[in-house]
């Protein structure tokens, strides 16, 4: 990390200012190079973290009216010395700046490098890190609050609870390795087991809620299923609160896919309609079907809306055969129409579903946005919990529960302490890796990836 980089940090596009930083030994320097203040003196000699009004030149040539600050290490983002150049917005400006610092000796940074160099130098954990691309992603004021939590430090203080206890039982292991097997005290395996109980405790309490943490952070994959003109268009439009889809009395309406976010109370739905479910030799509608069908098994979430006004046909039985292994939510829909209302077809049709019964045109979609609620978070969020929701976390979290497991049946046979040692250092492996102290390049480029250029 002794060279210098530099990227765009703001969006592409109009906007009222742009932002183009470096990072490394040689920032200031070159900033230097470029910068003239207003005031004539060097910028090289300017007050820390201070906006210096002036313009950048490059060869002579004018190239924007900015205001330069720098930020030197170790109290910056990056622990090394920052320049940031806040330009005029748009396209045009903030390249040249970018040019003019590649010219002059910087390095175009890689995809969430300011951060990675957080991370090599101690400012952040592996995991703070990732709180950060979430921050940038999060779709809801909730999964917003759950990054920001683990940016602070919440899940990195309870990895350090739990490594603590690691390291405690791992003391009193090796204190006893080099004794036979018969002269270590009965005392200590009842220490250890109780221990080992403890971490297992922890682990499973993050592990809990851990899907509940994926979803409030992905999102809610919810497909609207149905014959065509049983509503599902209109339910789209309720929860979005705005006409997002057409609705009309004509049948096939609804032929791809329509997709779109509703925040549901901090939860985030992606909320799909899909072609009517139904036999048809039309060949576009026909591959409608088809991927609505596909979307079942990617969902979590199926809302399957039948019709009470009309008889009930094989298409809806297939619909409701087509659900059963999913979660979901069954919703009789015109109910204020109904014309099937001492059909005993629908009960033996339901086969003791739980369903809601509404007119989602005069209804609204209350009724169903509280099930879903019910359904995922037992109808509300406590606004206290946390909720792991990274998928490397929860994969190394159920790595150290398996092999606290297999320490734990260690203890309870009395093995030889050595073997004990193998699963309590793989453990405390797992869980190391979360805030990254055990990592591999490998799993750092993964992490990184996923971030913006100029972050």
């Amino acid at each position: 990390m002794n060279d210098t980089i530099a990227a765009i940090s703001t969006a592409t596009g109009e906007a009222g200012i742009g932002i183009v930083r470096m990072s490394g030994p040689e920032s200031v320097v070159i900033a230097d190079t470029l910068f003239a203040p207003i005031s004539k003196s060097a910028f090289a000699g300017a007050a820390n973290r201070t906006m210096v009004y002036g313009h950048i030149y490059d060869d002579g040539r004018l190239i924007d009216e900015v205001l330069v600050c720098k930020m030197l290490g170790p109290h910056s983002y990056t622990r090394e010395d920052i320049v940031e150049i806040y330009c005029h917005g748009g396209i045009i400006a903030v390249r040249k700046i970018l040019e003019a610092l590649l010219h002059h000796g910087a390095r175009l940074a890689e995809r969430g490098e300011f951060t990675k160099r957080a991370f090599l130098n101690g400012r952040l954990d592996l995991s703070q890190a990732e709180a950060v691309i979430d921050l940038i992603h999060s779709k809801s004021d909730r999964a917003y609050e759950m990054s920001m939590a683990q940016l602070e430090g919440r899940l990195s203080g309870q990895i350090k609870m739990i490594k603590d206890k690691l390291i405690d039982m791992s003391s009193l292991v090796v204190a006893n390795i080099d004794f036979p097997e018969d002269e270590v005290d009965e005392a200590n395996y009842d220490r250890l087991q109780s221990e080992a109980e403890a971490v297992i405790g922890d682990l499973d309490r993050l592990l809990d809620n851990a899907n509940r943490g994926v979803l409030l952070r992905e999102g809610i994959e919810t497909v609207i299923l149905g014959k065509p003109n049983v509503g599902k268009s209109t339910l789209l439009n309720a929860m979005l609160r705005q006409q997002r889809a057409i609705v009309t009395d004509i049948p096939g309406t609804t032929r791809d896919t329509i997709s779109d976010y509703v925040n549901l109370n901090g939860i985030v739905l992606k909320l799909t309609d899909t072609a009517g479910i139904r036999n048809t030799e039309d060949v576009v509608e026909r591959m409608g079907v088809e991927r609505a069908k596909s979307l079942v098994d990617k969902s979590d979430l199926i809302i399957a809306i039948f019709d009470l006004s009309r008889p009930l046909e094989d298409d809806d039985r297939d619909i409701l055969q087509l659900i059963q292994d999913k979660k979901h939510i069954v919703v009789l829909n015109k109910s204020d129409a109904v014309q099937n209302e001492d059909d005993e077809d629908l009960a033996v049709f339901l086969q003791g579903e739980d369903s809601i019964r509404l007119s989602i045109l005069k209804d609204g979609a209350d009724p169903i946005e509280d099930r879903i609620l019910e359904l995922f978070f037992e109808g509300h969020l406590n606004e206290s919990d946390y909720y792991v929701n990274n998928l490397r976390h929860i994969e190394a979290l159920k790595a150290a529960r398996s092999s606290m497991d297999a320490a734990l049946k260690d203890i309870e046979m009395k093995m030889f302490m050595d073997l004990l040692q193998v699963n309590l250092d793989e453990a405390l492996l797992n869980i190391s890796e979360i805030t990254g102290e055990t990592t591999t390049e490998d799993v750092l480029d993964v992490v990184f990836s996923k971030f913006c250029i100029g972050k």
